[in-house]
């Protein structure tokens, strides 16, 4: 059967089983005609697939309901991460979206049952909007480019914003649902979110392609430079442009891809920020476009905003191309498992780990 042929018999397949398990979560009692529509289920991803789909049905009343949806399921291999939990990245978004300018996706059900599709998932209100692309990078390509100087500065001033906002939720509910339960009382929050990456570090230290010595080094620094900081707040985890929705007026659609979210102090979120600006521009020959700010720029807007740094970046830029460097390092070995030719897939990381070494001599010089 060809890639395309398989495809399509799995979205088939897909639609079939939400079209006899979905009627009676959604609908209301009584209704009619319920059907699933525009069924589109990309390649899955490697941190879980998302399906995009139209669920339609009749009231008992006879109106006719709509509603656009895109479900997320964990993926139940390929891990990037180490220990992926669809459910709580949905609690999360729950619990975000209640604050101030942090517009995430409505949720809409959840399912924890994985008999159902395999693996545990939730369904979220589609957004529509536009988002700035990784691959090519939207500091190269793409509809950011088109924009001019003064509507790229628009675009980018709102998610920082919006980044300033995620940072400014305190309360404990809120906050709770991020805490990772198995950290000891009394750890502060940063040490807690090193702990875990010391994990995750030793878990993945033999499958490295790139870079085992350099992030050798890095640890080292991480792990006997950690900032005095009992700051705990909000760490998106993913924090960057590529992961928000525009609206059309460039005003923020929606925020996404918590799959990692914390607790820790802003500068971790910073730190990624500022790190995969360069990730995506610098790190590949390129210049940023008019109306997009240096890394001293960002820092500077980010406070005017009301963002808080109360320490120097350097060590959390160091962080940030860590975590990328191993995120990136298990991505080429997916990759070549699944067709792409080594050199390209080793990109990846080869990227991340200079960005690791370069940040390195910036924090000892």
């Amino acid at each position: 059967m060809s890639r395309a042929a398989t495809q399509l018999h799995h979205e088939q397949r897909l639609g079939e089983t939400l079209r006899e398990w979905l009627p009676n979560k959604l609908a209301p009692e009584g209704h009619s005609d319920f059907r699933i529509l525009d069924l589109d289920a990309p390649d899955a991803g490697f941190s879980g697939q998302t399906v995009f789909f139209t669920a339609s049905w009749t009231t008992p009343e006879g109106t006719p309901t709509s509603l656009e949806l895109v479900l997320r399921m964990q993926s139940a291999d390929h891990q990037l991460f180490t220990q992926p939990d669809a459910l709580r990245q949905a609690a999360v978004m729950r619990a975000l979206g209640h604050h101030r300018g942090v517009v995430t996706p409505k949720i809409v059900l959840e399912e924890r049952d994985s008999a159902v599709l395999g693996a545990p998932f939730y369904l979220m209100a589609r957004v529509h909007g536009r988002v700035p692309s990784d691959v090519p990078s939207w500091h190269k390509r793409g509809w950011t480019v088109e924009l001019d100087a003064g509507d790229r500065q628009r675009m980018y001033d709102n998610a920082l914003h919006a980044l300033v906002s995620v940072h400014a939720i305190d309360d404990d509910a809120t906050l709770s649902v991020l805490r990772d339960p198995a950290m000891q009382p009394g750890t502060c929050a940063l040490q807690g979110y090193l702990d875990r990456l010391r994990t995750w570090y030793e878990d993945r230290r033999s499958e490295l392609v790139v870079g085992a010595d350099v992030l050798a080094s890095a640890w080292a620094v991480l792990s006997s430079s950690a900032p005095d900081t009992g700051a705990e707040g909000v760490v998106w985890g993913d924090a960057r442009v590529g992961n928000i929705a525009f609206s059309d007026d460039l005003s923020v659609a929606a925020l996404f891809d918590w799959e990692t979210a914390s607790t820790g102090p802003p500068e971790i979120d910073l730190g990624w920020w500022l790190m995969f600006e360069r990730y995506l521009c610098e790190s590949l020959g390129f210049t940023r476009l008019a109306g997009v700010p240096d890394d001293e720029a960002i820092v500077r807007r980010y406070r005017e905003l009301g963002g808080h740094v109360e320490t120097d970046l350097g060590y959390y830029t160091i962080l940030a191309a860590f975590v990328l460097s191993l995120i990136t390092n298990r991505l080429a070995r997916l990759l070549v498992q699944g067709g792409l030719d080594e050199q390209t897939a080793r990109s990846y990381p080869t990227a991340a780990v200079t960005l690791v070494q370069r940040y390195l001599d910036e924090f000892s010089s």
